[in-house]
């Protein structure tokens, strides 16, 4: 193909999704944790482990967007073979890479006139945003070109639906997003947050399960309210450093929807940072996002 898709490292995808399809390319992001800055992505040097493992020792993680010079870094050599781009960025409603990717875009254009830099806000994030690349990337190889698939890609954005539970209070305490009084009593309660991302690509609190066994109920109930297997069968179970609980959620999946074509990710710092471990995702196409 004469384009070649971007994404960034908040795009949790695994190498298992992405067999037989063209390579992506993914930007790095930066991860402050403690004191120190480190970089997740294919050529950063903090792993998904090292990360989980520093938070369940206490530690607080936070976020940078990434710089339009990043972007400049990562373009400019497919650029200079010949390539388009398109760029399929973590949601506006979470974080400004989308306009930072923008803002490289219009001065690479103009140094590249021939080319086109194509940057689509996914209004996804996380694994929500691995799913999305991954299936744009399918139709990729079906030979979509470059601007039917970022005008597929802007229509079907919000089809994708995120159900995300949350296991502790201590980070989105961190974050601001609950106060002391609710992650006292939210932790009392044993309650497991369900969090959603709405049409403007935030992340909202819809429901207050309690225990993780309802908490899996209740990701349930709003797949068996919603999917839509005509769009695709494609289902994506995301959990933060508890595999033990993805496969569970995985096999009732597989219980209730055996078309289902299921695949088990890591959720990755960049989410993880403002949720902390424990956190379980559950993302498919359908219509109740």
């Amino acid at each position: 193909m004469d384009y070649q898709i971007f994404t960034d490292a908040t795009a949790d995808i695994s190498e298992e999704m992405l067999v037989g399809l063209q390579h992506i390319e993914i930007v790095p992001m930066e991860i402050n944790i403690g004191n120190k800055t480190y970089v997740y992505g294919t050529t950063g040097n903090l792993t998904v482990e090292q990360f989980y493992a520093m938070q369940r020792e206490g530690m607080f993680a936070s976020t940078t967007q990434i710089r339009p010079d990043k972007y400049k870094e990562a373009f400019e050599p497919y650029l200079q073979k010949g390539k388009n781009i398109l760029y399929l960025g973590f949601s506006s409603g979470m974080s400004g890479t989308v306009s930072s990717a923008s803002l490289c875009a219009r001065e690479l254009e103009e140094a590249y006139p021939t080319r086109k830099i194509l940057c689509i806000d996914t209004r996804c994030a996380s694994v929500g945003e691995g799913f999305l690349v991954r299936e744009a990337t399918k139709k990729q190889a079906e030979g979509m070109k470059l601007e039917d698939l970022a005008q597929w890609v802007t229509e079907h954005c919000l089809d994708v639906c995120h159900w995300f539970t949350v296991d502790t209070f201590q980070h989105i305490l961190h974050g601001g997003r609950v106060s002391a009084a609710e992650a006292i009593a939210g932790t009392v309660l044993k309650i497991k947050p369900l969090l959603h991302v709405d049409d403007e690509g935030k992340l909202q609190v819809m429901e207050k399960p309690r225990g993780n066994k309802q908490a899996m109920k209740v990701k349930l109930k709003h797949m068996e309210k919603g999917w839509m297997p005509e769009l695709g069968k494609l289902v994506i179970v995301g959990h933060g450093d508890c595999p033990e609980n993805g496969k569970l959620l995985c096999e009732q999946i597989t219980e209730h929807y055996p078309e289902a074509e299921i695949y088990m990710v890591d959720i990755g710092p960049v989410i993880g940072a403002h949720t902390g471990p424990g956190m379980m995702a559950l993302i498919y196409w359908g219509n109740n996002r």
